[in-house]
């Protein structure tokens, strides 16, 4: 949008200071001016520094309100001067013609012609009589929004910083880079994201996973849970942050702080993450904003919509301000592929029939999978987000805010498998031991890639999840200035994740003792070829009531509140130096509760007259775009609704009566926590010229202290009885940043500091539970776990070598006192030397093997990287290219633990801290002009481990493998209000792909769920 300066300056306020406001002279930019301008607000700077420079300057009342602007000490020109006046303060000079120099924010406004004053020898200076409309020449200017605006203006905020900060900043109102948060973090060096759903879910920062990151919202804690698949980890019950649960249009900033300051919160050792949604003093008057898509995806073959509006208004000359949006997004998707469960060797689980003619299978070396399938996960999601901001400014010196945000995010996910899951039962379930091993072909390496079997029982699995997240929030800031030295903010909030899973139902069809079947990974190591024996599509080949035929029924949920009282004080001591002060206390509750049925192996027969053909439903279409051949593309599965109504399951009486805490299949769920965080600070912000290079940054303390309860059931004298134990433990987080500006664009930056995380909440009940579902395991908490202690350094250069460029370098080390790691011991249950009784009813033997899980404290080890990145417009290059521009960064990380592991003569093994990418990178390539904007982004994360030792069997370990990501985004703008838009999500139809054991490198979940197309209008006013 073009206007001339006459216009612009009229709707500015006139920042002027003494008799010599109104004085300039034509040649004043060359002369070398002495200058003493402290660090302070734009306010009270820009008219300070406009006395000494002997310059009047105009700056619009909403781009100056809130700012602050750097210290101007030493002989500089008055261009020289003003530049460092306005590093990183997200304003920039519109013009200068030597008599009056008008400003504008960086993220909106950008030059496009002026009228030049030749740059001259300083003259003797007379007053202009003239009004400054009339001093000068027109001036045109285009406001600049899109992709290069955000840019812009994240690049300040991150120069402006004393610490390691990365910021996103929306690339228009409302309207972030990416369709999911998750997927907006990862163009941040360090982050890589996990998925769910073939969405980012949570994140993983400079190597520490999502439990080691701390995510605000308006400046409160959050704690957002979420359901997820068994692959990606079932429900949250822990410290991650799910960002799923969030529409991305209701945000329009994220800053990740990657080095401590004694004012942050504690809790990370990776990362604290901000996230702010948008507040009305953001925009300039009245704004609307309204976007709708419609979203296709290729294996779905669904179309969803998806909607935002957004409306903001200021009053009484941006006193009061006023903001509400709302983001509906819905989604349809499937997810496909292939599992193994895990490899066993072939002496566990009882091994295999003694009658087995190929008899290498049987043999300690040689490993099968633990139950090889196909499967397809159905996804139906709904998610609605609305917020709400007020602001008001009674006077130049005061704010106050209020934010509210609330999101529900609701889902429904059907899992139909078909399985062979008698390889990994045990005896007493008519499994292993009974199975024939006909024919056998095993590699190199030691993995029975090809068998062909008798006695093999087959499954047909149906489970349905019912799953609802309502998130809320609201947060109260006030901020006062008492005079130009002291300023007084406090924050009080609240929030709630409530996460409900009403219903989760699995019912299971059985093929007892089929002949005939094989699998052959020969070709496709991830998908094998399989053969079940019998005609998976008929009904009646399976049986209902029989042994090992099941009806789950699992309703759980999860609740976390945090409420957060906060006040800060900051006074100048002098030009150079702030005082910071502050104290601050958190309340969390974390309430985890689960049912499940008394008896989940006790069935009904079904009725006279009633067969499986009314009572099952053909799974079709099956491995579209898969990539193998010899599978399955049908079968039949339980109907559940069908089973529903002939059984009444759901009636909560006789066969179907749920418990809690006295059945072992809900017991270990069903805990709590309480957290008290009192934790109070002092920090010392400096900026120096004295030194040869100036000197910013910050250096203080912060103590805090926690009071913790945990409550979870233990089994005493076979009956279930609560328990609750209470401790408490204190820190003292030392903290230093340092930033030295070696010249105006090269930048030195040094962190050092001790920082803490909290134990997972899943690792902190005093109580246990025991599963005979899928890998029979024994589990229990360890509420005395001491938290994880570090010593973090950072040293980064930044160099902004050109407009909107940076290339920059960082070093980080981590030194982890302790780490805290879940000790795995396979044996059998009788040789645990709990009391057999806890098996009474389950259908398992004294004698089979268990798997054995506790949380425990061990050594920590070293932690070290680098991050590179680079950013620049390619605006020097001629023709159309002058409008393209590229990002990239990597990340290279190095760790090394010790683990406990029973397979090691000396009891520990070393290995990569439990989800780290040693190699990360992140790729944009963009081009942006007037009305068109595209960019195509590549995000590459290394392989990582998910458990050390294996969460399933004897394998060493299990892990994600290396994955890349191609996304592309275009938008054609046909007016200055109506925009087309298009995004592809996935373009490469990525597949999520876990593996199992180091050495072996074994197949464990190979699934996709294609690629996703958005298109869209988006209308601004």
């Amino acid at each position: 949008m073009r206007t001339s300066l006459r216009t612009y300056e009229k709707s500015c306020l006139m920042i002027a200071a003494g008799a010599s406001a109104l004085l300039a002279a034509s040649g004043a930019h060359a002369q070398v001016r002495k200058f003493d301008v402290r660090e302070q607000s734009a306010a009270t700077g820009i008219p300070q520094f406009g006395k000494q420079a002997e310059l009047q300057i105009l700056a619009p009342q909403s781009a100056v309100a809130g700012k602050r602007v750097n210290a101007v000490r030493g002989a500089y020109t008055v261009e020289e001067g003003l530049a460092r006046l306005l590093r990183g303060a997200d304003l920039t000079v519109v013009s200068n013609n030597g008599r009056t120099a008008v400003l504008g924010q960086t993220a909106s406004l950008q030059l496009a012609s002026t009228a030049a004053v030749p740059m001259i020898a300083a003259q003797a200076v007379a007053p202009v009589s003239a009004p400054p409309e009339e001093a000068s020449s027109e001036v045109e200017a285009v406001v600049v929004t899109g992709f290069r605006a955000s840019l812009q203006s994240a690049m300040n905020l991150k120069r402006r910083s004393s610490g390691v900060v990365d910021v996103i900043k929306a690339e228009d109102i409302a309207d972030f880079p990416d369709a999911n948060l998750a997927e907006s973090i990862q163009r941040v060096p360090g982050v890589s994201i996990a998925r769910d759903a073939g969405e980012g879910r949570q994140i993983t920062v400079r190597g520490l996973g999502p439990q080691f990151t701390r995510v605000r919202i308006n400046g409160v804690e959050g704690q957002s849970t979420a359901s997820g698949t068994d692959s990606s980890g079932g429900a949250n019950r822990n410290r991650a942050f799910d960002f799923n649960v969030f529409a991305s249009e209701l945000f329009n900033s994220i800053t990740v702080r990657k080095t401590a300051s004694a004012q942050t919160e504690e809790g990370s050792l990776g990362a604290t993450v901000d996230l702010q949604t948008g507040r009305p003093f953001d925009y300039k008057g009245a704004t609307l904003v309204v976007s709708a898509q419609e979203g296709y995806n290729d294996l779905s073959k669904s179309w969803d919509p998806r909607f935002a509006v957004l409306a903001s208004n200021t009053w009484f000359d941006g006193k009061l301000g006023a903001l509400v949006s709302v983001a509906y997004t819905e989604r349809g998707l499937l997810e496909e592929g292939h599992g193994s469960g895990g490899w066993l060797n072939g002496t566990e689980a009882g091994g295999f029939n003694p009658a087995s003619a190929f008899k290498p299978a049987s043999t300690a070396s040689v490993f099968t999978p633990r139950f090889p399938r196909y499967g397809r996960l159905s996804h139906e999601q709904k998610r609605l987000g609305v917020t709400g901001s007020f602001q008001m400014r009674p006077d130049d010196r005061t704010l106050i805010g209020l934010d509210v945000l609330y999101s529900d995010f609701k889902a429904t996910r059907e899992e139909n498998w078909l399985e062979a899951l008698s390889f990994a039962r045990n005896a007493s379930q008519g499994g292993r031991p009974e199975i024939i091993v006909r024919d056998g072909v095993v590699n190199s390496k030691g993995d029975m890639v090809y068998g062909l079997f008798d006695d093999v029982d087959v499954e047909s699995e149906t489970r349905f999840d019912k799953l609802d997240t309502k998130y809320s929030q609201a947060t109260f800031t006030a901020e006062h200035e008492f005079g130009d030295r002291f300023k007084l903010s406090g924050l009080v909030g609240a929030s709630k994740s409530e996460f409900n899973n009403p219903i989760q139902t699995t019912v299971i069809l059985n093929r007892e003792n089929a002949d005939g079947f094989s699998y052959d990974y020969r070709v496709n190591s991830n998908l094998p070829a399989m053969n079940f024996g019998f005609d998976v599509t008929d009904p009646s080949a399976y049986n209902f009531g029989a042994a090992r035929s099941e009806i789950r029924l699992r309703p759980q949920g999860v609740t976390n509140k945090i409420a957060t009282a906060q006040l800060d004080g900051d006074y100048r001591l002098n030009d150079g130096l702030n005082l910071k002060v502050g104290v601050n206390f958190k309340k969390y509750n974390f309430d985890s509760w689960a049912q499940a049925r008394v008896n989940e192996s006790v069935v009904p027969t079904l009725p006279a007259g009633v067969t499986l053909n009314s009572l099952t439903k053909l799974v079709s279409g099956f491995g579209r775009n898969l990539g193998a051949s010899g599978i399955p593309t049908s079968w039949a599965a339980p109907d559940l609704d069908a089973f529903a109504k002939l059984f009444n399951i759901y009636s909560g009486t006789g066969l179907f009566q749920l418990s809690g805490a006295s059945n072992a299949n809900a017991r270990g769920n069903i805990r709590s926590v309480e957290e008290k965080d009192s934790a109070a600070y002092a920090q010392l912000d400096f900026r120096t010229d004295h030194f040869a290079w100036p000197i910013r940054g910050d250096i203080g303390v912060r103590y805090v202290k926690t009071e913790q309860s945990s409550t979870g059931y233990q089994l005493v004298a076979g009956a279930a009885q609560q328990a609750t134990v209470k401790r408490d433990y204190d820190d003292i987080l030392p903290a230093l940043n340092v930033t030295a500006e070696v010249t105006p664009d090269f930048l030195l930056r040094f962190g050092a500091a001790k920082v803490m995380t909290r134990p997972n909440l899943g690792s902190l009940t005093p109580g246990g539970s025991l599963s005979t579902v899928g890998v029979f395991s024994v589990s229990s908490g360890n509420p005395n776990l001491k938290p994880i202690r570090a010593t973090t350094y950072d040293l980064s250069a930044e160099w902004y070598f050109a407009k909107d460029a940076l290339l920059s370098v960082g070093l980080f080390y981590k030194d982890i006192d302790t780490y805290i790691q879940t000790s795995r011991i396979s044996q059998p249950f009788n040789a645990s030397g709990l009391p057999l009784s806890l098996l009474d009813g389950l259908g398992v033997s004294a004698g089979d093997t268990f798997l054995f899980s506790q949380p425990v404290n061990t050594k920590g080890g070293p932690l070290k990287g680098i991050e590179v990145s680079y950013q620049q417009p390619f605006s020097f290059l001629p023709g159309l290219l002058r409008h393209t521009g590229a990002i990239f960064n990597v990340t290279v990380v190095d760790s090394k633990i010790d683990y406990i592991s029973a397979r090691s003569p000396t009891g520990f093994v070393q290995n990569d801290l439990v989800g780290l990418s040693k190699n990360a990178f992140n790729a944009t390539l963009y081009y942006e002009d007037e009305a068109f904007s595209a960019r195509v982004s590549a995000a590459y994360r290394d392989k990582y481990l998910t458990a050390v030792p294996s969460g399933t069997s004897t394998n060493d370990i299990d892990g994600v493998r290396s994955i890349t990501t191609i996304d592309a985004s275009a938008s054609y703008a046909i007016n200055k209000r109506l925009k087309l838009t298009f995004e592809g999500l996935n373009l490469t139809d990525a597949f999520n792909n876990q593996y199992t054991d180091s050495n072996r490198d074994s197949v464990y979940v190979y699934s996709h769920t294609g690629r996703q197309f958005n298109f869209g209008l988006r209308y601004a006013f």
